[in-house]
């Protein structure tokens, strides 16, 4: 079993190869081949996400968070060309580097409202104004990929992805422009999180390999243990079973695990996140 640098080294293997090498794609614009699937898929997420099975991570400090969800903000970059530096700054500042009562109770890392087009479980928050509706989530994992569909499908978005994913202070800028947050010192808050924690290491290949490799080296066997969730496979478990009753993609959870094919069995201890 993979110690907890799979997280990084795993993933990121995989992830970082074809990050930069394939061809430039459109993003936040009308582009069919991503609207009516993506917006699919932000239903089915949301008929699963119960708040019975809703699984909450702890967080010790804002570099822990940062360990946890690197992997994932990059994996978001790939597919949809928001900079990981970004949403790493905005899950820390949103989150609370997830420690808001936001968070714990609904898994919601983006400060997103339900809005009109919603129609999965919410819960009430005072923000703007007191008791406003904000999504639910099952799954951290969740929470991230809708705040991906979110910017990619907001048509007041659209002019973010004309921007390079390495200016992260254009992006930080082009947000507030865009009417994501109220605060006028939303974009200075953004790129403050992103120089202090370093977070464009994440939107370039060669730097973000160079820590996952760090991670890998100062990551104990016992860390692992304490710090890493696993599944136990059980007799009738599929990986699309185990994916899905954790909120992951069956993509990341191949990747997290080091598997290229569906096959598992009985007995296998499958990582499914951190603690």
């Amino acid at each position: 079993m993979r110690i907890r640098s799979v997280l990084g080294m795993c993933l990121l293997g995989l992830l970082l190869t074809g990050c930069f090498a394939k061809k430039k794609r459109t993003y936040g614009g009308g582009v069919s081949e991503r609207s009516d699937q993506q917006r699919r898929a932000v239903t089915t997420q949301a008929k699963h996400a119960k708040e019975a099975n809703q699984t909450t991570f702890v967080f010790n400090s804002a570099q822990d968070y940062i360990n946890t969800f690197a992997p994932i903000a990059m994996e978001e970059m790939e597919q949809y060309g928001i900079p990981a530096s970004i949403t790493l700054a905005q899950g820390l500042l949103e989150s609370g580097a997830g420690q808001s009562n936001l968070v714990k109770k609904s898994n919601n890392h983006f400060g997103i409202k339900c809005h009109t087009s919603w129609r999965g479980p919410s819960t009430t928050h005072d923000d703007d104004e007191k008791g406003e509706c904000f999504r639910k989530y099952l799954h951290p994992r969740e929470s991230y990929r809708d705040h991906s569909l979110f910017l990619v499908n907001g048509r007041r978005y659209a002019f973010l992805f004309e921007y390079s994913i390495k200016d992260y202070k254009s992006w930080a800028k082009g947000l507030k422009k865009a009417g994501y947050a109220t605060d006028p010192k939303y974009p200075s808050k953004l790129i403050a999180q992103i120089e202090t924690y370093n977070l464009d290491q994440f939107d370039h290949p060669k730097r973000a390999k160079r820590w996952a490799r760090k991670q890998s080296n100062t990551t104990s066997t016992s860390d692992f243990k304490n710090t890493t969730r696993v599944h136990k496979v059980q007799k009738g478990d599929t990986l699309y079973s185990i994916s899905k009753k954790y909120g992951l993609s069956l993509s990341l959870l191949k990747k997290l695990n080091g598997l290229s094919n569906n096959n598992i069995n009985i007995g296998d201890q499958l990582v499914i996140g951190s603690k």
